[in-house]
């Protein structure tokens, strides 16, 4: 009986290669295209020979990581291996000396390079290369917490360089208990795009830091024109004068402790301001909610520099205002009944008058309504009847009065406080060098600034830039300049995209989960939608026999063309 074999399998030593891909092309289009690669080539040169991987590589590396993955340093290795390597800017080889080690000195070069003209060289290319306009930059701040000691981050000199000064201030986040450095942005109108960056010790304050930003945006966008928006912290002599005898301009809040505010607030006791609506829109959080409408008047006296000063009221500002006015009395009410309530039991905690002010004052204080009640500590008498003798009482029993004396509160409101306070509800004043700008534009101007909070947001939550898990201050600052630049990636994204959605007449993208529609696509919404993009080898003895490119989807079609990357990133054969 003869034994028939089966057919040896002509697929036996066929492997299947898969490699992730991700959104990686797409960032690699747009870093490409700001030729970010080659700045970082030339800033951050790597002469040692024994260097596996040249620094730049290891921060496009560390870059990428950010946008896509967001893992930390010492598990970027894992990362690119996931992925295509090349889509990581490096080669197969280099991938398994990608340690945490080699990240780390590429930072402690980056640091030691010169960041401020690489910055201005990024700014220069972002400006030309997608048309970003500069006319106006808006500037913020905000803290960076730490969970540390960092005792040694004093300020230090670092290879020659001035490290920054982690150190405790006044947090933003509400985390007194922990040091922290202060991040510094400045983003253009057009797209809120980044365009500069620096670092503070975490004591400064923010006053302190215009001259030295507004210095830095002249030296990187070639112009001194520029309109300058930023909060009351640029209200000081000191960086107005600057400023405007510089040639620049400017526009910002009038803080409530100049004398220009109480000035108008006054005037509008017995006066009527001729105020001229520039935006009337419905609620946008409340859809029969109040109208979210807006006003400006010019004040008849120009600020003590001399300076046209606009006046805003907007009609949820004063509603929120005076609600919040009512709820903070209210509020103190109720405390200070509790607090009479305890005066007069039989043993009251506080018992002398000094104890007992400086409680209530602390209380007024902290509900901030000390201009609106007035209190008043008064002795309170409260009588007892007791029997002279022991015994059970009778007719004749006689009874001897005893009287105890406590402190008792009174309070009433001052009306006319409040009436006063009312007249000028959600009104604040804007400051501005420039006369030939009108209200209109001095208001819109100042409305553009909250964009940049959205950086916040993104740097805090997105990429959560806190807490840094490093020691080395120097890498510290390093890392926070490639925040920067993923903040400016982010943000161009975002603009290719709206701009394109504008002139194609697109309204809305189904970019959401379970293919909900956007008016305004994110990076991270584009991220996602290309996050399982992966290409396929089919290889046999390590020769490729076949390669199978994704098949994108139309909705990823369509992004790539509105944000004007090829199809041929994804699918180079095509």
């Amino acid at each position: 009986m003869t034994t028939r074999q089966a057919p040896p399998d002509p697929f036996a030593d066929l492997v299947l290669h898969t490699e992730r891909l991700g959104p990686l092309p797409l960032v690699d289009h747009f870093l490409d295209r700001l030729g970010l690669e080659a700045l970082l080539d030339r800033f951050v040169p790597t002469e040692d020979g024994r260097v596996k991987v040249p620094f730049s590589r290891g921060l496009g590396v560390l870059l990428r990581s950010m946008l896509v993955e967001r893992e930390a340093i010492y598990r970027q290795q894992e990362t690119v291996s996931t992925f295509a390597p090349a889509a990581f800017g490096v080669t197969a080889s280099q991938v398994e000396h990608l340690s945490d080690d080699a990240i780390g000195h590429a930072l402690d070069h980056l640091f030691d390079a010169d960041r401020a003209s690489l910055l201005t060289e990024v700014v220069v290319a972002t400006a030309e290369r997608f048309d970003v306009s500069l006319d106006e930059l808006h500037n913020d701040s905000t803290t960076i917490r730490f969970c540390g000691q960092y005792a040694g981050a004093t300020g230090r000199s670092i290879r020659g360089k001035k490290a920054p000064f982690i150190t405790w201030g006044r947090s933003k986040d509400h985390r007194g208990d922990l040091k922290q450095l202060l991040f510094i942005l400045t983003t253009s109108r057009d797209g809120a795009v980044p365009v500069q960056f620096r670092c503070e010790a975490g004591n400064t304050n923010d006053d302190r830091t215009h001259l030295e930003t507004w210095t830095a945006l002249c030296r990187a966008t070639g112009r001194k024109d520029f309109l300058y928006v930023a909060d009351c912290k640029l209200c000081n002599r000191t960086a107005l004068d600057y400023i405007d005898q510089n040639g620049g301009r400017l526009v910002c809040v009038v803080p409530r402790a100049r004398i220009e505010d109480r000035e108008f607030r006054k005037w509008l006791q017995t006066h009527t301001a001729d105020w001229q609506i520039v935006r009337d829109r419905p609620n946008p959080r409340r859809r029969h909610g109040l109208r979210d409408r807006w006003w400006t008047y010019r004040a008849p006296t120009p600020s003590r520099e001399g300076w046209p000063v606009v006046w805003i009221w907007s009609s949820l500002a004063a509603f929120n205002q005076e609600q919040t006015r009512r709820e903070r009395i209210a509020r103190a009410e109720e405390q200070l009944w509790d607090l009479a309530e305890r005066l007069a039991g039989a043993r009251p905690r506080r018992r002398t008058r000094k104890d007992i002010d400086e409680h209530v004052n602390h209380m007024l204080k902290a509900h901030q309504v000390s201009r609106y009640v007035k209190v008043s500590l008064g002795q309170g008498e409260l009588p007892s009847y007791h029997q002279d003798r022991p015994g059970r009482p009778g007719p004749n029993t006689r009874y001897v009065r005893k009287v105890r004396r406590y402190w008792q509160l009174s309070w009433q409101l001052d009306e006319a406080a409040i009436a006063y306070d009312r007249k000028s509800d959600g009104m604040y004043p804007l400051l501005t060098n420039d006369r030939s700008l009108t209200d209109r534009q001095v208001f819109e101007a100042h409305k553009r600034q909250p964009t940049i909070e959205k950086r916040f947001e993104q740097v805090k939550t997105v990429f959560e830039i806190a807490p840094a898990l490093l020691k080395n201050e120097g890498r510290i600052e390093a890392f926070f300049f490639l925040y920067f630049l993923t903040l400016l990636i982010e943000a161009l994204i975002e603009r290719e995209i709206r701009v394109a959605m504008e002139l194609e007449g697109i309204d809305d993208l189904p970019l959401y989960p379970e293919e909900r529609r956007t008016s305004r696509p994110t990076a991270e919404q584009v991220f996602r939608l290309f996050s399982l993009v992966g290409r396929h080898e089919l290889q046999r003895n390590g020769d490729v026999v076949r390669s199978f490119d994704p098949e994108l989807t139309a909705l990823q079609v369509e992004v790539l063309h509105l944000l004007g990357v090829p199809t041929e990133v994804y699918c180079p054969s095509v």
